[in-house]
């Protein structure tokens, strides 16, 4: 399994605090079957968000899980939070931020005061070369009481991750129920663990991935917890995902496919 979201690297936000936890981390991670984790510390007004530093704390981890003998493998990217600066920074220098110096970017929202301009923003990344997926939306109040906006969103192409524990009840009785709205209607394309300790946030996908395949099938487990994760890892396009259910259905103007032509012009143009 491939885990896109992760706060593993030592020291830089409020996950792991030192190098110990980082490999106490991995193991577990890779005791759960995880094989691959893009490090995620968050980018917004709290903590400094340094790639030269970042790739210093990959480098330092990557030798202390060879010593170990960790068989996990590690990239970076960032939890980007939608703040003018970061917005600014990001349009400006697409690879910055992106997962693996890719073209996909994890997005975080607000709690609450979301702005109604948020699609904008979504398709400026895209403008700019970037693939936005939204974290854990699932979690979001706002998000929980008016779905609506992440359909809007999602029409767009907005692509989803939901987190692993949201998925087995860890995180309340609101975002396991929207969790599981999602997951039944097709609007998620990654289950990520938002690992940030050993205790209360570990890094774990199997226990979400088997309840997903038993209630939704494991070919679609597979997709979430493999298949669309490591795409993203290599860089690579989302292979074929299954058709979205009441997304569309309020509006049959909407096209199903013009976001997938509009992303695909923009890779092609940037090639």
């Amino acid at each position: 399994m491939v885990d896109l979201h992760h706060h593993l690297l030592p020291g830089l936000d409020d996950g792991s605090p030192d190098l110990e936890t980082s490999v106490a981390m991995a193991r577990i991670a890779v005791d759960d079957g995880i094989t691959h984790v893009v490090a995620t510390p968050h980018a917004n007004n709290v903590y400094t968000f340094d790639p030269a530093e970042i790739a210093r704390r990959v480098d330092g981890l990557r030798s202390a899980l060879a010593a170990e003998a960790i068989p996990l493998r590690i990239s970076s990217g960032c939890d980007f939070h939608l703040s003018y600066d970061n917005m600014q920074d990001a349009v400006a220098n697409p690879k910055k931020y992106t997962l693996n110096g890719g073209d996909y970017l994890l997005v975080e929202l607000p709690d609450y005061g979301l702005s109604p301009h948020l699609d904008e923003a979504f398709y400026e990344l895209g403008l700019a070369g970037m693939r936005p997926i939204l974290t854990h939306p699932e979690r979001n109040p706002t998000l929980q009481r008016d779905p609506k906006r992440l359909a809007d969103w999602m029409r767009i192409g907005l692509l989803t991750q939901i987190t692993t524990s949201s998925v087995v009840g860890q995180m309340g009785k609101h975002a396991e129920k929207m969790a599981h709205r999602m997951l039944e209607d097709r609007w998620v394309h990654f289950l990520a663990t938002d690992a940030h300790n050993t205790k209360s946030r570990p890094p774990r996908m199997r226990a979400a991935r088997d309840l997903v395949a038993k209630k939704y099938g494991a070919a679609y487990a597979d997709r979430l917890c493999t298949t669309n994760p490591l795409a993203v890892y290599e860089g690579k396009p989302l292979p074929q995902q299954d058709e979205p259910l009441n997304l569309y259905e309020d509006d049959p103007r909407l096209s199903r496919r013009w976001w997938q032509i509009f992303w695909k012009q923009r890779k092609e143009e940037r090639d």
